[in-house]
């Protein structure tokens, strides 16, 4: 950000014919700014514009998502805390009415989940029905998909049950070559072929979920809770959950219940990945038999040479690693591609996966 676009957020819009009009993230933070900051009184006496009048509580909503997107922790927990006190917008934080009329959603998931230390007990109590509402709508979506997923590993013998899952790529591209049409540089494909799919006895596997907790990975730890108590209890699977900032906090105790768990998390803070992968290192019992995966947007505020260290020392052990940017329904990754780049040069798997993909990458690995 340069230094005329800070002195607009300082001054306002009033201050945009001499420091240039904002775009982009600047421009969002500035909208952030005006929602909650345009309702002050004052501003209208000087003859300045207004907003955040008569404002939805699905706006407040998204308002609370934009900011823990837009501002470090210490500015959205001042932004949280103005917003409550100064200017009353209770109906999220304060108001069990509200609550109990507003339509459970995701976005408004990651907003209980922000804001849940801002609450009394009473509404608290109230809030944790959205987040079991969620939970339960993610939960009936995933875990047919994740259990279907560990129902047989693939066999390389052919199959004539056709079935997406089952498509074999490779063995229809060398089938089909003989009608390669140079003109149209493309293979007509006569014949589709598939794999099969079948039971057997699978040795006892470990899957160790870190996920970042910071406020910008909302999405992620509520579709890492889900995942984990979908894998929980699958046979020869045994699934850990950790959550991290700077400290590390084991989770797996309360996977068996996703929504006791996202009670438990405390989003915001610094991020240390390097402590959290050591301590994931440490419940390794059988290296070829384990699958480490971070979650995160890969911004080290720990010792990154410490964490491509203990990479390193996983890969050559025979772990599994995989490196997540994003695991929320859209994939979408935002993250610090030169940290990722270097996990990846010493054997990490770098990627963005859906829970239903994440699911599919284990299976596979089992």
């Amino acid at each position: 950000m340069t230094d005329l676009e800070r002195w607009r957020l300082i001054l306002g819009a009033p201050a945009q014919r001499h420091t240039g009009c904002l775009s982009g993230e600047a421009a969002g933070r500035d909208a952030a700014l005006d929602w909650l900051y345009g309702r002050d009184d004052d501003l209208a006496k000087r003859g300045i514009r207004r907003g955040g009048d008569a404002e939805s509580v699905v706006r407040t909503v998204d308002w609370l998502d934009d900011v823990h997107q837009l501002f470090p922790k210490e500015t959205v927990e001042r932004l949280e805390r103005d917003a409550v006190e100064r200017y009353e917008i209770t109906d999220v934080v304060t108001d069990p009415s509200v609550l109990q009329r507003i339509e459970p959603n995701a976005a408004l998931l990651r907003a209980v989940l922000r804001t849940k230390h801002l609450m009394n007990p009473a509404v608290l109590a109230m809030a944790r029905r959205i987040v079991e509402a969620v939970v339960r709508d993610l939960m009936a979506k995933l875990v047919t998909e994740i259990r279907r997923t560990f129902s047989g590993a693939r066999s390389r013998h052919p199959s004539n049950h056709k079935n997406s899952r089952n498509f074999d790529f490779r063995a229809t591209i060398r089938s089909n070559l003989a009608h390669y049409q140079p003109d149209q540089r493309r293979i007509a494909i006569e014949k589709p072929r598939f794999v099969s799919r079948t039971r057997r006895h699978v040795e006892q596997w470990q899957v160790i979920l870190l996920v970042d907790q910071s406020g910008s990975m909302a999405s992620s730890v509520i579709h890492s809770a889900v995942t984990a108590a979908c894998l929980w209890g699958l046979p020869g699977l045994r699934t850990h959950l950790i959550a991290f900032d700077t400290a590390v906090v084991d989770l797996t105790s309360d996977v068996t219940d996703p929504v006791e768990l996202l009670m438990k998390v405390q989003l915001g803070g610094g991020t240390n990945i390097a402590k959290a992968v050591a301590y994931g290192a440490e419940l390794v019992d059988n290296p070829r038999r384990a699958v480490v995966v971070v979650i995160t947007d890969f911004y080290e505020g720990g010792n990154e040479q410490q964490l491509v260290r203990t990479v390193r020392k996983l890969v050559e052990q025979g772990t599994h690693v995989l490196g997540l940017a994003a695991l929320d329904e859209q994939a979408n990754p935002d993250y610090d591609r030169v940290l990722a780049q270097r996990l990846a040069a010493v054997g990490a798997h770098d990627g963005a996966m859906t829970p239903g993909q994440l699911a599919e990458f284990v299976a596979e690995k089992l």
